[in-house]
């Protein structure tokens, strides 16, 4: 079985705006809420593709009751555990400002719930996945991700880590099944830049060597490159198409190399089908669909 956790979740509250103005009264043009978290948008994705899972995580409050709804109104299924106190937050996003968006801080986390997600993930068997995405409620240990592969190091379970800079850097000695940074983040995360596709395998070989098995690198419109514990390196081009929405874009691509790593147990075909589904989300107005992902695959090489 396949696990998202999403520490901090929220509605997402995705508006278009015509001529925003600050210091006035703006007027949507159109609006939608997504049920947002980087382990529910692969949780997501996973479901589309046909991939059973379960999403963890926190909820509080009404708002966290209607994540619970949105989330299930998707045919996910949901193990959350409920705050007594607080409310999930609500992430306003500017559509026609991309980029431009208001993030909330999520509600307080306290240690008795923090032991119960740590005892639901002692659960988890041999060669189940664990996706461990986003950043950390400042309620919780800095180190939560280390607390947790620390604690399933002796079983056999395949964990991603999608995060950032020390998040990122202090997940590596537990070896982790797959990273995904994108190329801001991995140049963030070893001081430097990249200019090429070189640059990018030449740095997340060094990602290896601390300790990730496989490292995934998207590059935004320059495409993406792979590494795998095997010694391989590959590098795909973007598929045609045009840019809707990049919200969540990366998270496809962890749903859509597990999906492809899944089925076929080959790390060529599982990269291929990340960029499939990153490129499927961001040329949708809504998460990719299996048949959206699989109408782009032939154009990826």
């Amino acid at each position: 079985m396949i696990y998202t956790v999403t520490f901090n979740p929220s509605i997402d509250y995705i508006v278009s705006i015509n001529d925003f103005s600050l210091g006035k009264t703006n007027r949507t043009t159109h609006e939608v809420m997504y049920p947002g978290g980087k382990g529910i948008n692969v949780s997501t994705v996973l479901n589309n593709l046909g991939i059973a899972n379960i999403a963890l995580g926190f909820i509080a409050g009404f708002t966290g009751d209607e994540i619970m709804r949105l989330t299930q109104s998707r045919g996910i299924l949901c193990d959350f555990i409920k705050l007594s106190t607080g409310n999930n937050r609500i992430n306003v996003k500017l559509k026609n400002f991309d980029g431009t968006e208001i993030n909330g801080n999520g509600p307080i986390i306290e240690n008795q719930k923090l032991q119960e997600l740590l005892n639901q993930l002692r659960r988890l068997k041999d060669d189940d996945t664990l996706i461990l995405a986003g950043s950390i409620p400042s309620s919780l240990p800095t180190n939560i991700y280390q607390i947790i592969m620390n604690d399933l190091k002796n079983k056999n379970i395949n964990i991603v880590v999608d995060a950032t800079k020390e998040l990122l850097m202090n997940a590596l000695s537990y070896r982790p099944f797959l990273i995904k940074p994108n190329r801001h983040e991995l140049e963030e995360a070893l001081d430097t830049t990249i200019k090429t596709k070189e640059d990018a395998i030449r740095y997340a070989r060094h990602l290896q060597r601390l300790g990730a098995r496989n490292v995934l690198v998207s590059l935004s419109q320059d495409g993406a490159i792979f590494v795998s514990e095997e010694g391989e390196s590959f590098e795909a081009n973007v598929p045609p198409g045009n840019l809707i929405n990049a919200v969540g874009a990366g998270d496809s691509m962890i749903a859509g190399f597990l999906a492809g790593w899944k089925n076929t147990h080959d790390y060529k075909h599982a990269f291929l089908m990340a960029v499939a589904a990153g490129s499927a989300s961001a040329y949708s107005e809504n998460f990719a669909t299996q048949e959206e992902i699989m109408k782009l695959l032939p154009y990826i090489h």
